[in-house]
């Protein structure tokens, strides 16, 4: 796949890959727009939350700039971006009792960085949520364009650091909470593999949620080109999971030693 599609690369050959982490109680999912996540790790989610996982969202930007409409009014686009996340997460949690915090940190799209202030914010809701794991964008993808993905993926990892650590942000008054694992997403070389045979049609019911997302990322102006979408999003997971005996598959740099 390209360095800038969103999604899954595959386990480069020989490279050796640890399978399906024990379901975590909690599970926060970090992406730079409205729908990286479900392109990134929504079978994932969706079988975790199948097991009993509390599922929560931290969407980074406003994904006002998702429209390749010149003339579009981006303020209803953002506010009608945020209904489709939350719609999307619902898809994925399956039952209430899974659905956890949808948050929006807010910021234009296109315009995200990984400040200091930033930071502390994504610290505070992890001390706040105590994901047992959390999942983000890989920040040292090699020949990423969108800047976006690749602050966003600092933010989950510096953010991480300071919310485990007690002297970082001091002043949140919070305790301070480190995660069990890191799960990095559009991963440069992943290393771990999620059997996720089961649950990609749930991961393609939430990429659907994501309606101002048909003309620009998913390339479906009609009945027949959404057809073609889901049967690419199909197609990519099963390559995915055939070398590893999965019908379906979705994979990712892990990281443990948090």
């Amino acid at each position: 796949m390209a360095a800038n599609d969103p999604g899954q690369p595959s386990v480069s050959a020989g490279r050796e890959a640890s399978r399906n982490h024990p379901t975590p109680a909690s599970a926060l999912a970090i992406g730079a727009h409205p729908d990286d996540v479900e392109f990134g790790a929504g079978a994932v989610l969706a079988k975790w939350a199948a097991d009993g996982c509390v599922i929560h969202h931290l969407i980074c930007t406003d994904g006002a700039k998702g429209t390749w409409d010149a003339g579009a009014d981006t303020v209803a686009l953002a506010a009608r971006r945020q209904d489709e996340q939350r719609e999307a997460a619902r898809r994925l949690a399956g039952s209430p009792d899974r659905a956890g915090d949808v948050r929006f940190l807010g910021d234009v799209d296109g315009e995200l960085d990984s400040s200091l202030v930033r930071r502390g914010e994504v610290a505070r809701i992890i001390r706040e949520l105590q994901p047992q794991v959390v999942m983000g964008h890989d920040p040292w993808k090699r020949y990423r364009l969108h800047p976006d993905h690749r602050h966003a993926g600092l933010l989950t990892c510096e953010g991480i650091v300071a919310a485990r650590d007690p002297h970082f942000y001091r002043e949140h008054g919070l305790a301070a909470h480190r995660p069990d694992a890191l799960f990095l997403f559009e991963a440069d070389e992943p290393d771990h593999v999620e059997d996720v045979t089961a649950f990609v049609d749930v991961k393609l019911d939430a990429l659907l949620a994501h309606t101002s997302q048909f003309e620009s990322t998913m390339k479906a102006l009609d009945a027949d080109q959404l057809g073609a979408f889901r049967d690419r999003i199909r197609s990519r997971l099963a390559e995915l999971g055939a070398p590893f005996g999965f019908g379906g598959a979705e994979v990712f740099k892990i990281i443990t030693d948090l």
